[in-house]
């Protein structure tokens, strides 16, 4: 059975799996722009009852640009944001791909929210395009 962890910066908030993800996806709306300071967001999905979390977390609610909640969940020390839960996707957990800090991890294979994407951004060949 693989096993991933994802970590936050300080390492007080650790996260495991023990599935690959179910889905690898860059996200160009303009509230993963603002939640990770960069031009995209890349998260992996998994399924929740794959996932072991440890450490305290604190939560954040906001609402997408799809106009559902999305409850995120971050480390109170450093601030890193481990994983988050979408109202309109039960079940599943979203996790940044770059928590888990390995460069062998899967590349996506989903590109939303596109119409927000910076002109420069070079996407994978064969990605999949979603609106």
């Amino acid at each position: 059975m693989p096993q991933r962890v994802a970590t936050c910066s300080c390492r007080q908030l650790m996260l495991r799996t023990t599935e690959e993800p179910l889905r690898v996806s860059i996200c160009h709306c303009h509230a993963c722009q603002r939640r990770t300071g960069s031009v995209f967001a890349v998260q992996a999905r998994f399924r929740e009852g794959s996932v072991v979390v440890r450490g305290n977390a604190t939560q954040y609610v906001r609402k997408g640009d799809t106009g559902q909640d999305a409850t995120f969940h971050f480390c109170p020390v450093c601030g890193s944001t481990l994983y988050y839960q979408l109202d309109s996707v039960d079940g599943l957990i979203g996790v940044p791909v770059g928590a888990f800090a390995n460069p062998d991890f899967p590349a996506p294979n989903i590109s939303v929210f596109e119409e927000c994407m910076h002109s420069w951004v070079v996407l994978p060949e064969g990605i999949e395009h979603m609106d």
